[in-house]
């Protein structure tokens, strides 16, 4: 699954939000956030959101994994309903860089995913645009399992229409 484990990954890289990923997220949103989730899975990131009084506007994705989520390639969207997007997208590189300048050059979007990323070469390009990195640290991405994840995780806040310095947040704000 990740870079320290000889897990495969699980097809479309379906890992489920937990809520502990996103208490981090909370103080770095307005007081009522309207978002649009287009990687939604079955939903739990717009679930946890909501139950902090935030509004999902519209949420679909390539595979969904509940009836009130739309079937949409997110490369297929052509705007943002709400007022940012917000999702765990898949982590794969081919998917995970177009997918920043694709949501980025419409609203801000909010992206779940390793913290590793941001000091490779890679990234050099979309860091110009990367308004907020949050720390997330290590998730449990398997409710079942015992063990959380091998790699620490952010928040990326990614703006098209931005360029300055990135904001770093440590686990402690």
């Amino acid at each position: 699954m990740g870079k320290r484990s000889n897990f495969d990954r699980v097809p479309r890289d379906y890992y489920p939000t937990p809520m502990e990923a996103v208490i981090p997220l909370l103080p770095h949103l307005d007081e009522r956030t309207r978002f649009d989730e287009p990687c939604a899975g079955d939903g739990r990131l717009i679930y946890h959101l909501e139950h902090h009084d935030h509004e999902c506007i519209e949420c679909s994705d390539i595979e969904p994994r509940a009836a009130f989520i739309a079937e949409e390639n997110v490369f297929n969207i052509e705007y943002c309903a709400g007022e940012c997007f917000i999702t765990n997208p898949p982590w794969d590189r081919k998917i995970l860089h177009p997918l920043i300048d694709h949501l980025a050059g419409m609203v801000p979007t909010w992206l779940l995913f390793d913290a590793d990323w941001m000091h490779t070469k890679q990234a050099s390009d979309y860091l110009s645009y990367c308004v907020k990195i949050v720390s997330v640290g290590r998730v449990k991405w398997i409710e079942d399992s015992k063990m959380t994840g091998k790699d620490n995780c952010c928040w990326y806040l990614f703006d098209g229409a931005w360029s300055g310095r990135t904001e770093f947040y440590g686990r402690n704000g």
